[in-house]
């Protein structure tokens, strides 16, 4: 057994599958493949597992529902039926004695969702979403960022790239040792108070919810007060574990819903591998544009 290897907690009957982040005499630090957990556990209490790799093994990187994710990112680049984005059906005739005029030539778009700015505080998580951002074509900047640097990164990182929707997240949890067992106190908490404050600084540099979408938290987190703080949608309503690529579910959803569209709030929880108990959130915008005529720029020779 050695740092990297893949491993489950026997005393937790493998119900989840860690990979070994340091290791101790007795104890190893343990990092979740597809939840966002940080846990610690004694060396006789871990199994080892067979070493896939987790970034390149599809049954740990891809889940069922993210199938849902892909289809409703393509789904907007469908060119709609309505008034206004052009029609291919023939115009009638103003005199029915005339012969109908030849329908006009559906214009041709170009996409532009929104951009995205991901900071997380693991840098396979990380690894996982940038991947998953380029084959969905959202346009994203990631940044590996420890918790405690979040709210820096913020500041110094939103000027710079102007994004749309800026993702905070990371690790998190309820703490062993807190007080009388209280979880509506930041300090019961690992990292909230670090999301907290950079979701803070987020809205210091942009305070309108719809022209900068905030996801913030990880799994446990203080849903309550980093919506206080001005997210639009935040982990972890029921104080349960989510799922590592949970907030870039909702990211891609928001850069795909088109800006006179209102996010169904429903519909993007759904999307997500924890649900309601996981995420929660409030109305807000969408940020995705069309545009025409598409251009085919050819570089000069």
């Amino acid at each position: 057994m050695k740092q990297g290897d893949l491993v489950t907690r026997k005393s937790y009957g493998g119900d989840i599958v860690f990979k070994i982040h340091e290791m101790g005499r007795h104890y190893a630090v343990l990092r979740g493949v597809e939840l966002r957990l940080l846990a610690d556990a004694p060396l006789p209490d871990l199994n080892v597992m067979p070493q896939l790799d987790p970034y390149l093994d599809t049954t740990l990187t891809r889940p069922k529902w993210m199938e849902a994710v892909r289809r409703n990112s393509l789904a907007a680049t469908i060119p709609p039926e309505h008034v206004g984005w052009g029609s291919s059906a023939a115009a009638a005739p103003a005199n029915p004695n005339l012969p109908a005029q030849a329908p006009k030539p559906r214009p041709v778009f170009f996409d532009v969702p929104g951009k995205v700015l991901h900071l997380d505080g693991d840098p396979n998580y990380l690894r996982k979403c940038m991947n998953l951002y380029g084959e969905l074509r959202v346009p994203a900047e990631g940044y590996y960022v420890a918790e405690p640097n979040m709210t820096d990164a913020v500041r110094r990182l939103l000027p710079q790239v102007r994004p749309d929707i800026v993702v905070i997240t990371g690790h998190d949890g309820l703490l062993k040792n807190r007080v009388n067992g209280d979880i509506s106190q930041l300090s019961s908490y690992k990292n909230s108070h670090n999301f907290v404050q950079a979701v803070q600084a987020a809205r210091q540099f942009e305070k309108n919810r719809d022209n900068l979408t905030v996801i913030a938290g990880a799994c446990q987190s203080h849903f309550e007060a980093l919506l206080q703080a001005g997210a639009n949608f935040a982990s972890s309503p029921s104080r349960v574990l989510i799922h590592a690529l949970d907030p870039l579910c909702i990211a891609v959803k928001v850069a795909y819903t088109p800006i006179r569209d209102t996010v169904d709030i429903l519909d993007v929880i759904n999307l997500t591998h924890s649900g309601l108990e996981g995420m929660g959130g409030i109305e807000s915008r969408g940020n995705y544009r069309r545009g025409v005529p598409k251009v085919q720029y050819v570089m000069p020779t």
